[in-house]
C-alpha cells in the first residue's frame, strides 16, 4: 500500500471521476471510501460535516463509493443513483438524503429522494435503469481494491489511512496533525 498521495495515483483526487468539496490548494485532502447504505458511515458522515465546516479552507474532502453489497443490498444502486443526481449537479444534496434516510433505498425510495431535489425525473430514472454510472462506481471501488480496503467507511489524510474502528475522533486528530506538520 502506497505511502501518500504522490506515490500511489489512487490516492490522488481527479475530477473526472471523484466528488471533491474544499479548495484544491487545501493543505490536506481527506478521502473517504464509503458506502451509503452503512450506518457507520452515516455515523461519519456528520463527523466529516463538522470537519470540514471547523477546516473549510484547509481541507478538500472526497467522496468514493464502496458499496459492500454482501451486507448492503441497497448500496450500489444507491451509488449509481447518487451519481446520477451528480450528472445534474445535485450529488452532495442527494448523498446528504440517502445519509438520511438510510433505511430506505429501495428504488422507489430513490426515485422519491431525486424528486424531492427537483432532479429531471425521465434523465434520472433514464440513467438509473440503464445503469449509466455503474463504471464510475466500479472505478471508485477498484481504487479502493488497490488500496486494500475492506471495510467502510475508510478515510486516508493526504495519503495516510486513519483507523477510525475506534472512533472517529482519530479522524480529527489525523487531520490536525497533517496542519501542524
Amino acid at each position: 500500500m502506497a505511502a501518500n498521495a504522490k506515490s500511489d495515483p489512487a490516492l490522488t483526487p481527479d475530477a473526472a471521476i471523484d466528488h471533491i468539496l474544499g479548495p484544491g490548494n487545501a493543505r490536506v485532502t481527506l478521502i473517504e471510501y464509503g458506502d451509503l447504505e452503512c450506518p457507520s458511515c452515516g455515523q461519519a458522515h456528520g463527523a466529516v460535516q463538522q470537519l470540514r465546516s471547523r477546516y473549510a479552507r484547509d481541507v478538500r474532502f472526497v467522496f468514493r463509493h464502496f458499496p459492500l453489497t454482501e451486507v448492503h443490498p441497497h448500496a450500489e444502486r444507491a451509488a449509481q443513483a447518487a451519481e446520477a443526481a451528480g450528472g445534474q449537479g445535485r450529488f452532495w444534496q442527494y448523498v446528504d438524503l440517502l445519509f438520511s434516510h438510510q433505511s430506505h433505498l429501495g428504488d422507489r425510495d430513490l426515485i422519491v429522494y431525486a424528486q424531492q431535489l427537483g432532479l429531471e425525473m425521465p434523465r434520472f430514472e433514464n440513467e438509473l435503469s440503464d445503469e449509466v454510472y455503474r463504471q464510475r462506481v466500479n472505478e471508485h471501488v477498484a481504487l479502493g481494491t488497490h488500496l486494500r480496503v475492506r471495510a467502510t467507511p475508510t478515510f486516508y489524510v493526504n495519503g495516510q489511512m486513519v483507523d477510525v474502528s475506534f472512533g472517529l475522533q482519530r479522524l480529527e486528530d489525523a487531520v490536525q496533525a497533517a496542519l501542524a506538520g
